[in-house]
């Protein structure tokens, strides 16, 4: 007789009470608030006063301050109008929702903070490692709650639908770097695109690490009696790729399974979260994975 097959096992979302829901909000507001001061300290103390454009419409906004002297919060949220609109046709709602709230909030803290904020007008190239190690901050804190800055990463993912082979990174970039030429002409001066670039190095390398730590991912191998359904959860609600190994106790002979699923840094708790929630005292263990190659984690050279 032929084996009968094993039932597929179907994913139960988890049910998101009201206090659950309560604090997805809160910690949603607070890294916005947080992110947008950082933004609007970036912007009105470094970037600004020393003509240096950071890219992106932020970039756009400095540079029509600088040419007019109109507000840079309100200019960024006027150019990022068409982009929400857009978006909501190519894209979807979804998407936008967080990015819309922390787009108004940045804004709104730029021309709030502004009258408040003293100028820095010291050395070019202290304010633009100060600049871009706030505007980091200020993103990476943005990024982590699952919302953009809007601008060039909502234009890089219309984009990325017209030309799919270019990533959305290298598109972003451009973007960018289009906004430093802009800056460059306005400013008639290649230091203060120079200065935009350092900005943009600095920033990024924030934002890396609050995402993704030190670059090292981690490792968890999970004994357990229910692995079928961690492994579901985690590929569904973590987005990460999980073994499960048969193993026996050497003592208890006992039949169990092992997950083992490579992870970044941040992402641990969530996973650990996942599990508890099948198992209340899992056996877990943690470990580094000093480098990992693959979908998700660093490409092979």
């Amino acid at each position: 007789m032929e084996k009968k097959q094993k039932k597929q096992k179907h994913y139960t979302p988890p049910v998101i009470t009201k206090k659950e829901r309560f604090k997805t909000l809160f910690g949603d507001a607070l890294f916005f608030t947080l992110g947008s001061i950082c933004y609007a300290i970036s912007v009105n103390m470094f970037v600004s006063p020393n003509d240096i454009a950071p890219g992106g419409v932020t970039g756009l906004a400095v540079i029509a301050n600088h040419l007019i002297g109109v507000p840079i919060g309100i200019t960024m949220i006027v150019m990022n109008i068409p982009l929400f609109v857009l978006a909501v046709i190519f894209i979807g709602k979804k998407f936008l929702l967080k990015t819309i709230v922390a787009t108004i909030m940045t804004s709104g803290f730029i021309d709030l903070l502004a009258p408040f904020l003293p100028e820095y007008s010291g050395d070019r190239l202290l304010a633009s490692l100060f600049g871009g190690l706030l505007s980091g901050l200020a993103l990476g804190l943005v990024f982590i709650r699952g919302a953009t800055s809007g601008g060039t990463d909502i234009l890089g993912k219309l984009l990325q639908k017209a030309l799919p082979h270019l990533p959305m990174g290298t598109l972003v970039l451009i973007l960018d770097m289009a906004v430093v030429l802009i800056a460059g002409l306005v400013y008639r001066s290649i230091e203060g695109m120079l200065y935009s670039i350092i900005v943009f190095f600095i920033s990024s390398r924030v934002i890396n690490y609050l995402l993704y730590g030190t670059g090292n991912g981690k490792m968890l191998m999970v004994v357990t009696k229910h692995a079928d359904e961690m492994a579901t959860a985690i590929i569904a609600e973590a987005h990460r790729g999980v073994t499960i190994l048969p193993v026996q106790g050497a003592y208890s002979k006992e039949e169990k399974q092992m997950l083992l699923c490579v992870v970044r840094a941040n992402e641990v708790a969530k996973v650990q979260k996942i599990i508890r929630r099948y198992e209340e005292n899992p056996f877990i263990i943690i470990t580094e994975a000093g480098e990992v190659l693959g979908l998700g984690f660093k490409s092979h050279s």
